[in-house]
């Protein structure tokens, strides 16, 4: 995928956590202007935009281990992200229908983030 704007190339992990991190702005914007919810919608927020920063940073990792250390990183928030969800799901401050549509695409990124994570292992232990 091109991002004609900056003349980029994004690839699938990238593009795809960037468009989750735009939701969870929007949503964190919802929680604190519609349900006047601040505290766990900031962790979200933390958490949910700190996926694709973190995948951004392994473009130029210096080594295998510090890119693995960074997808790492960001399937941790991608998991954090999900437990945020879930629990403002739980809480009443997230209704069943907005869970439904955020949530796939939450765990969408944390299969992608094990299988680029084994990828990187595997490669890593060939060596």
């Amino acid at each position: 995928m091109r991002n004609e704007k900056f003349g980029i190339r994004r690839d699938t992990l990238s593009s795809k956590s960037y468009e989750f991190a735009l939701r969870i702005v929007d949503l964190s914007k919802y929680l604190n202007q519609n349900q006047k919810e601040f505290i766990l919608s900031k962790q979200l927020l933390r958490s949910g935009t700190a996926i694709g920063a973190m995948i951004q940073e392994s473009h130029f990792a210096q080594s295998k281990a510090d890119f693995l250390t960074k997808l790492t990183i960001a399937l941790k928030e991608a998991n954090e992200t999900r437990y945020w969800l879930m629990l403002l799901h739980g809480s009443g401050y997230l209704n069943d229908s907005y869970l439904q549509s955020i949530l796939p695409d939450c765990e969408e990124l944390i299969k992608l983030l094990v299988s680029s994570t084994k990828t990187v292992k595997q490669s890593c232990s060939a060596q």
